[in-house]
């Protein structure tokens, strides 16, 4: 039975009862929360535009974020496969949200706030890695930040070895597009070669 209403929701859902589920909630980056952010190579950017929504992945060598100010972060676009959907969709709805995760931790960190796609060349400069400078930033507005719960991680086994899945197990990306394409693109070659073109195109 889908539930259609919020008073439905709530019927099911007790409100939150423990003091840290609501007093955790800023409007700001705090040093504490700063220093979640300093440990996080690796931030779920997701957003939304006329088309739909979008989660994107975003990886870097250290923190994947800069934090400018308690209300200003920072995220370089660095190098992809040029869709840049979640680009297209801040132009037009600045609305965006951040999911930290930090290897290790059950702690993730979440930001709500609102994005502006920044070409400024000495921001840009200032992160450029081993030379190379993003084509583009994104600059986020912090409106709401939270630390979640370390529940997910913990029922997930994210971060133990042992129940780490074997990837030879897994269809690989050219088996997936050959499959895709009727054997057009992909294929054995596009895995062969894409750990030498991906060492190329990091930054």
């Amino acid at each position: 039975m889908p539930i259609e209403t919020l008073e439905d929701l709530e019927a099911i859902y007790a409100a939150p009862l423990a003091p840290a589920s609501v007093v955790k909630e800023t409007d700001r980056i705090t040093p504490h929360y700063r220093a979640l952010i300093e440990a996080s190579p690796f931030v779920a950017l997701a957003t939304a535009g006329p088309e739909g929504l979008d989660c994107s992945p975003r990886g870097d060598a250290g923190a994947v974020v800069r934090v400018a100010d308690e209300k200003t972060l920072i995220l370089p676009d660095r190098r992809g496969n040029n869709r840049i959907d979640s680009l297209r969709n801040i132009v037009r709805d600045p609305r965006v949200a951040l999911l930290f995760l930090i290897p290790g931790s059950g702690t993730t960190f979440r930001v709500n706030g609102r994005a502006v796609v920044s070409a400024e060349p000495d921001l840009l400069a200032s992160l450029a890695v081993e030379g190379q400078a993003p084509r583009t930033a994104v600059v986020v507005t912090v409106e709401r930040a939270y630390f979640q719960c370390a529940r997910a991680v913990a029922r997930s086994g994210l971060w133990d070895p042992a129940r780490h899945v074997d990837p030879a197990s897994l269809p690989t990306p050219g088996e997936i597009l050959a499959a895709l394409t009727a054997g057009e693109v992909g294929g054995r070659a596009y895995d062969d070669e894409w750990p030498a073109r991906a060492a190329k195109s990091l930054w």
